[in-house]
């Protein structure tokens, strides 16, 4: 089979090597892709909002089906039109897409159809916003509505960290269209997890559970990020709280959105926070996570491109995992998640040894690569234990200078 990958982050990368792993899949194709990720794709100069250019490269490169990484292209209708011109595709529809694309959607799907989440108030005005903190004070959450890059959410401690995260969405459109409308929800408090699952035709194929780093810094500080490293399995998550989250968040929200009209098909991301009072939702996502999917992924033992094909085809098919942990761990440019310069050196990274290094940011010049992205790579690492792997990673990591660059030396460090 030939496969086209669309997107050019890490998140893709990862997409990427695993179909190019599948002893089904004789081509790859990545359309924009980046410099990292040749080595297992063939690569496409197509941005990924160009609908008309991809489909006519599909259509030409005979590609048997396509498979979309990021947000922006789904939320914008990419699967309908690609349908439309009769070709094969995986993800959910526009309409499907809300339920990442609007936190407004997911929270009034969960409420109508009494899905486990944080209650929460949306507003479209600062004054009355601000009033609302002030009644119910800190800690308490502010999310953009709309897609912001995983940098939408604000987890205030204080209330004036509140009230000026509602006047930079609200007044200062920090995220532009994406925060004309915020919703305020309660500060949950327990143990977080990334629950994703491949769906289609009604269909539900579980993953291999993952545990993200959302904050920049050591310990869980400073400002949120699109994620700065991840791990698989979480052992300090049961498999009965495993199930009990399939049964009354996954399951349910799958039947939710058939009920609406609005039937999903694609990759569904719940990020769960286990409380005193069991898993409730944080937030759905309408794709993998990144960098969730840098460490589920090569858990995968099936071949990936017979599984696709399978379920695209409303086929049984039959997913398997390895036992072996992996975690990973995000390089990211210094300043990172504000405005970051790109074209900082990277050091060699082939002196990396028995780790795996997922580009994102990146850009080669000559023989060497630069970073061009505020996340520039994941290096990541299997072992028999959360533990083992590590200690791989950080034992190749301090092994290089990373000058403009930094990570965190603590991914993991929840894990029991």
């Amino acid at each position: 089979m030939k496969v086209l990958v669309i997107g050019r982050g890490g998140r893709e990368h990862a997409i990427v090597r695993q179909f190019a792993k599948s002893s089904s899949v004789t081509q790859v194709f990545a359309a924009p892709g980046n410099d990292g990720m040749r080595e297992g794709a063939e690569l496409a100069s197509i941005d990924e909002m160009d609908f008309e250019g991809l489909t006519e490269f599909a259509k030409e490169q005979q590609v048997d089906f396509s498979f979309v990484g990021p947000e922006q292209p789904l939320s914008a209708g990419i699967v309908d039109f690609f349908e439309a011109k009769g070709l094969r595709i995986f993800g959910p529809s526009k309409a499907a897409a809300q339920i990442e694309g609007s936190k407004a959607f997911a929270k009034e799907l969960m409420k109508k159809y009494t899905i486990p989440t944080a209650s929460y108030e949306t507003f479209t005005d600062t004054a009355p916003a601000i009033a609302f903190i002030k009644q119910h004070g800190a800690p308490i959450v502010i999310k953009a509505d709309g897609l912001a890059a995983g940098k939408g959410v604000v987890v205030a401690v204080t209330e004036g960290e509140a009230i000026a995260a509602v006047n930079d969405m609200l007044e200062g459109q920090k995220f532009g269209e994406s925060g004309s409308k915020v919703v305020i929800e309660e500060f949950l408090d327990g143990e977080e997890f990334s629950f994703m699952s491949f769906v289609h035709s009604g269909q539900i194929y579980p993953m291999v559970i993952s545990q993200d780093h959302k904050r920049a810094y050591d310990g869980d500080r400073g400002p949120n990020t699109g994620g700065m490293g991840a791990y698989s399995p979480v052992p300090q998550i049961s498999q009965a709280i495993i199930d009990q989250t399939f049964v009354e968040i996954v399951e349910p929200a799958v039947r939710a959105m058939a009920l609406e009209d609005t039937p999903f098909n694609g990759i569904l991301y719940t990020g769960v926070i286990l409380t005193k009072k069991g898993p409730k939702v944080i937030e759905f996502n309408a794709r993998f996570g990144d960098p969730e999917t840098q460490v589920v992924l090569p858990r995968m033992k099936s071949d990936f491109g017979l599984f696709m094909n399978s379920i695209l085809k409303g086929q049984q098919a039959e997913l398997k995992w390895d036992e072996q942990a992996v975690l990973g761990v995000i390089i990211a440019a210094n300043h990172y998640p504000e405005t970051v310069e790109k074209g900082a050196l990277l050091p060699d990274l082939t002196k990396l040894v028995g780790v795996e290094v997922t580009h994102a940011g990146t850009k080669k010049v000559a023989d060497n690569y630069v970073g061009n992205g505020g996340r520039v790579l994941l290096v990541s690492a299997s072992g028999s234990s959360i533990k083992a792997a590590q200690e791989r990673v950080y034992d190749q990591l301090n092994s290089l200078e990373w000058t403009g660059f930094f990570y965190r030396t603590d991914i993991g460090w929840r894990a029991k």
